[in-house]
């Protein structure tokens, strides 16, 4: 945590989470917009710290017990309604729709100021680690659901 009380991971909020991200100059193609394929990196971001600030470790999963826990995406929705730009800052906002079974459903949002950017629907699928499906265990069900409204 920084002098200033911000987390390089971000928050949660009453929603989900929330994480800051600024637009630099190898985000953006030549028209000075950011490039579209870059706005995955944005939002795996957020759904990544989002795991963190929920205390979930990735590294942990993949190793909890002799099957192994991994999430991995499995579709992916996206709609572009404005740019961004070198330099803007981007806020990354994270929400559990569903979590249970052998999937989750993330929505995602990107915005700048009041601004919606990118809104993003991710189903993640909880595998082991030999790529085979696994039940989410009902205790990491509860930690993404607990707390997070719909954005």
């Amino acid at each position: 945590m920084a002098d200033n009380g911000f987390s390089i991971s971000g928050e949660l909020t009453q929603t989900g989470h929330r994480l800051l991200q600024r637009v630099y100059y190898e985000d953006t193609d030549f028209s000075g917009l950011v490039y579209h394929a870059r706005y995955l990196h944005f939002l795996e971001r957020g759904r990544t710290d989002y795991l963190r600030c929920l205390g979930v470790e990735q590294r942990e999963l993949i190793n909890a017990d002799d099957e192994g826990l991994v999430f991995v995406v499995h579709r992916m929705e996206i709609d572009f309604k404005q740019p961004a730009r070198m330099d803007d800052i981007l806020t990354v906002l994270t929400h559990t729709e569903k979590a249970g079974g052998a999937k989750m459903v993330l929505n995602q949002q990107i915005r700048r100021g009041e601004t919606l950017l990118i809104v993003a629907r991710v189903i993640i699928a909880v595998i082991n680690a030999n790529a085979r499906p696994r039940r989410l265990p009902e205790a990491l069900a509860e930690k993404f659901l607990e707390g997070s409204k719909p954005l």
